[in-house]
């Protein structure tokens, strides 16, 4: 390694880490000295790095405004220097700083609007994948649906909310004041997903939610229609599931279907 390489590399940690010590190897300019210049390249990057995060939660950002979600914003830098050259990836830990830091743990709503938009990001950036269609569930003979499973396709995902976080979001998309954030009697079940290419995301009843996400861990359909039977009528069971699995298809949710042993 060169001198230069090295004094690069030796700058490089002190940008990311905070670390002065290469200041020993810089020159005073004529204008200003090297600590006024380093410190300036530092909040550079730090507010480079804002800017993705700004880019990834939009709607986070709204809602707190600019002076509290940069203030936010350069406190999750300094907690969580990038480790990854792509700034795709440096907001993924944001939803879990909010819920962990103060002072904004004592606000559950903003770690549940962060870990919504990211479930959409990351909805949008999932795997590509065949989608099952309703002529591939026709073509299913009746004695087979019994061990029938269902496989979720990659960009869907189930988040639980405390908060009225979901109402908040779509209020602020729809650049409509937002409510008043409250803790919920009962959770909001959120299934997020793709479909085409719009990631979006809808509420489930408890039913369906307990479902999916049995129905996603390989549970076959004819157990299932025995397990919604214990949350309402036991006669429509079969009826309830086959339509929650026909809005599934519709909505481009699963990319398998077999018939298990």
């Amino acid at each position: 390694m060169t001198d230069f390489e090295r004094l690069q590399s030796e700058f490089q940690h002190g940008i990311l880490s905070g670390d002065g010590t290469v200041l020993a190897e810089i020159l005073d300019s004529s204008k200003e000295k090297r600590e006024v210049l380093f410190g300036v390249y530092k909040y550079a990057y730090a507010s480079r790095l804002v800017e993705a995060m700004r880019n990834d939660h939009e709607l986070l950002h709204t809602y707190l405004g600019d002076e509290m979600f940069d203030e936010m914003g350069h406190a999750y830098v300094a907690a969580r220097p990038s480790q990854h050259p792509n700034l795709r990836w440096f907001s993924q830990g944001v939803p879990e700083f909010l819920s962990s830091t103060e002072p904004y743990c004592n606000y559950p709503v903003l770690a549940e609007l962060a870990e919504l938009e990211k479930a959409l990001n990351d909805s949008f950036d999932a795997t590509d994948a065949p989608v099952v269609a309703i002529a591939d569930l026709a073509a299913v003979a009746p004695e087979a649906w019994n061990d029938l499973t269902f496989q979720a396709h990659p960009s869907a995902r189930r988040i639980d909310f405390a908060t009225n976080a979901a109402a908040i979001w779509i209020a602020l998309k729809n650049e409509e004041a937002p409510p008043d954030a409250v803790a919920l009697v009962e959770p909001a079940r959120l299934l997020v997903w793709r479909q085409d290419v719009m990631p979006m995301f809808r509420e489930l009843s408890a039913e369906e939610a307990m479902m999916w996400d049995e129905a996603s861990g390989g549970i076959p359909f004819g157990v299932l229609c025995s397990m919604l039977a214990t949350y309402d009528d036991p006669d429509g069971a079969a009826a309830r599931g086959a339509g929650y699995l026909h809005n599934w298809v519709t909505s481009e949710l699963l990319t398998g279907v077999s018939i298990g042993a």
